[in-house]
């Protein structure tokens, strides 16, 4: 918003104001923002919850602390929703499809995860909402995200072209500062359905790769219908797995940031020309942008953890747990960075998994044995480590330390390729 306002008086010539053109400032912007939303908005939030009583419902599963934390106010992911939203509607280019998308996937899955902890805290139904209805509405999303991605004029990726011998066509250019004679890629600017295959040098993945053993006429269809599928289930996936991390104090909103400040590093090199070049690495005109709303979720994530971290004043509920699951997953397919999911968001995928095969295998020797078996003494895994004694504070901080670790690992293939 403002950035557009810049726009319609930069004739007056007002000093600094040419300021906001620059992405970095509006992302410098943005991050302070949402933090002093969420720390100091946050707080009188809070207050208000606890004034209707909007507390946490715990059931008794045994572990240590449990109990004390029956009446905390949840649903404190508005705090983060209002974190995220606000900057960026204020510094972010509102001409640009990829916010949109973000903000869509904020309201929209803030939406259904609010109208869980109402049918939880208010109805006293603690099923919540449905899953069928849950699941619904990231479907829908995966809809609107994928047709969007794969329709819109606006959505193109930079392309290094071929020539006939499979090679890429390269131009000598001498550099006018140094002299030296550098080698450019010939590139155009193409709609596609590729993305990024981390640690392998010049491929990326085209979902048409999948479809390639069917009649041409058919490829099309076949690739739009595949890339739905695709959309819907890391949509799905993620933000059932965030939902599912959102356990202990702090853990997912401070794994969410640590994941978070990942994608935005990738989303700034790979909207920067000159560093996509130099890097070598896929170049999405106007990604750049979501550096505004990525700093702004950085900062609402951090800013929650104030009253987050343990012991907490505050959960996040639904309301925050789904949303953020999505907006990962979301800005990863933007940014074509989807196969990275699963080392930058490690933390979630882990957790998900512990639930698949602790499940998996209860069923599986309850039929053959006639009584259930566990791999973990719980799932989630983190309740594994609480039934094992483990202190709250520090199997948080172990899994940041982890999440940390594949953080980094997921920066370094922008090299270890």
């Amino acid at each position: 918003m403002l950035y557009h306002l810049y726009e319609l008086i930069d004739h007056w010539d007002i000093p600094g104001l040419g300021i906001m053109q620059y992405i970095s400032f509006r992302a410098a912007a943005s991050v302070i923002l949402s933090l002093v939303i969420a720390m100091v908005f946050g707080k009188k939030i809070i207050r208000i919850l606890q004034r209707k009583q909007i507390g946490e419902e715990v059931r008794d599963l045994g572990l240590e602390g449990q109990l004390q934390k029956k009446g905390t106010p949840t649903m404190g992911g508005l705090i983060i929703l209002a974190s995220i939203l606000v900057p960026t509607l204020l510094f972010a280019r509102l001409d640009n499809i990829y916010i949109w998308l973000m903000i869509i996937t904020t309201v929209w899955l803030g939406i259904i995860g609010f109208i869980d902890d109402y049918i939880k805290v208010f109805l006293k139904d603690k099923a919540g909402l449905a899953g069928k209805f849950k699941i619904l509405g990231q479907v829908s999303l995966g809809l609107i995200v994928a047709g969007t991605l794969y329709f819109s004029d606006d959505v193109v990726v930079r392309e290094k072209l071929k020539g006939n011998d499979g090679k890429y066509l390269t131009d000598v250019v001498v550099n006018s500062e140094t002299g030296q004679q550098e080698i450019h890629y010939r590139t155009q600017d193409v709609k596609s359905t590729i993305t990024t295959i981390p640690f392998i040098k010049n491929q990326e993945l085209n979902y048409k790769f999948f479809v390639k053993f069917l009649p041409e006429s058919w490829q099309d269809l076949a690739v739009w219908i595949f890339y739905i599928v695709v959309i819907i289930l890391i949509i799905t996936f993620v933000s059932n797995s965030t939902n599912l991390t959102d356990g202990l104090d702090g853990l997912a909103a401070g794994t969410t940031a640590i994941s978070a400040t990942t994608l935005g590093i990738l989303a700034y090199v790979s909207g920067h020309i000159m560093l996509a070049d130099y890097l070598n690495i896929m170049y999405i005109p106007n990604i750049g942008e979501l550096s505004v709303f990525v700093a702004a979720f950085i900062g609402a994530t951090v800013g929650f953890l104030w009253y987050n971290a343990y012991p907490a004043q505050v959960f996040m509920g639904d309301t925050g747990s789904l949303a953020l699951g999505g907006i990962l997953a979301v800005f990863a397919i933007i940014i074509r960075k989807e196969i990275m999911l699963p080392i930058f968001c490690g933390i979630f995928f882990i957790e998900s998994f512990s639930v698949i095969i602790q499940v998996t295998w209860f069923k599986y020797t309850k039929r053959r044995f006639g009584a259930g078996r566990r791999v973990f003494l719980m799932s989630p895994i983190h309740h594994h480590f609480q039934k094992k004694g483990y202190p709250e504070a520090k199997i948080v901080a172990r899994f940041w330390i982890v999440a940390l670790l594949l953080a980094v690992i997921s920066i370094v293939t922008l090299k270890v390729r």
